[in-house]
């Protein structure tokens, strides 16, 4: 008896040298949710636990070849988007995508990196909001990425997380969800899907290896999307296995480190050293 065929799932976003975020950071989740996962590469970035060094972009026509070749070939089961470098990128982005209607996708906004180094330049998030965000199942910004898009001063109150989330929903996207990790208190995120507003909240985790939440997240939710749980479902999903990456964290670089991605596994420890002294 042969196994069943894994569902593919595609990530289009920048290679992290240091393997914490970016591609690397949504093969390992799309990875160890028991999918397979494929790649365009946006960008390359000279990139670690402190910081981005240097940032080197894919050509357009690269990455549309990218994206044309996994599909020509495999059972594209889902999409996640991440660093899509410029409006050059996204339009491209859109325009294959959009010949591939019936495939889920997952628009992870990612425009600051953690380190504070900019990822998507002002002209290119007119793009992101006219013309991907409306293709997406479920879009995923945090606080700043909400807030820019929205050219909101703030988001912290209840009501004005629900505000910004409505207006992401008239965007076009199916659902929403608006991640709480800036805001003080529990790691509270809000989803809406058009119809009801869900707080998920968990105790957050004290440590200083963040890095590449949001990709984890994202990455996650589309592999759930690809085995066919709904939104909602997916979404409760990835939060429970981000929370769980943050308590297994492998306590790599002197910055932002990385996450347990592979905490399912093989649990590598609770707390790392260097957190220790934190709590």
């Amino acid at each position: 008896m042969t196994n069943p065929e894994p569902k593919v799932v595609l990530s289009i976003a920048g290679s992290d040298s240091g393997g914490g975020a970016g591609i690397q950071a949504d093969i390992k989740t799309i990875e160890a949710h028991g999918a397979f996962a494929m790649t365009a590469v946006t960008a390359v970035t000279a990139q670690n636990s402190r910081g981005v060094q240097g940032i080197f972009s894919i050509s357009p026509e690269m990455l549309r070849k990218q994206i044309q070749s996994v599909f020509d070939d495999f059972p594209v089961a889902a999409v996640k988007t991440g660093m899509l470098y410029s409006s050059a990128h996204i339009r491209v982005v859109v325009e294959e995508l959009a010949r591939h209607s019936d495939v889920p996708i997952v628009v992870d906004p990612v425009m600051v990196a953690k380190g504070g180094a900019s990822l998507l330049d002002d002209d290119s998030v007119d793009d992101l909001v006219e013309r991907l965000i409306p293709m997406a199942a479920v879009v995923t910004p945090n606080i700043p990425e909400a807030c820019r898009i929205l050219r909101m001063r703030r988001i912290s109150s209840i009501e004005e997380r629900r505000l910004a989330a409505s207006l992401l929903h008239r965007m076009g996207s199916k659902a929403v969800v608006i991640k709480g990790g800036h805001l003080d208190g529990k790691a509270t995120d809000l989803l809406y899907d058009g119809r009801q507003f869900r707080d998920m909240s968990e105790e957050r985790v004290t440590t200083k290896h963040t890095h590449g939440t949001g990709c984890a997240f994202s990455a996650a939710i589309a592999s759930n999307l690809a085995y066919g749980k709904d939104a909602a479902a997916a979404v409760v999903a990835s939060k429970q296995y981000v929370h769980n990456a943050l308590l297994n964290v492998p306590g790599l670089g002197s910055g932002h480190g990385p996450l347990g991605f592979f905490h399912r596994l093989a649990p590598i420890r609770l707390v790392s050293a260097d957190d220790a002294a934190l709590l």
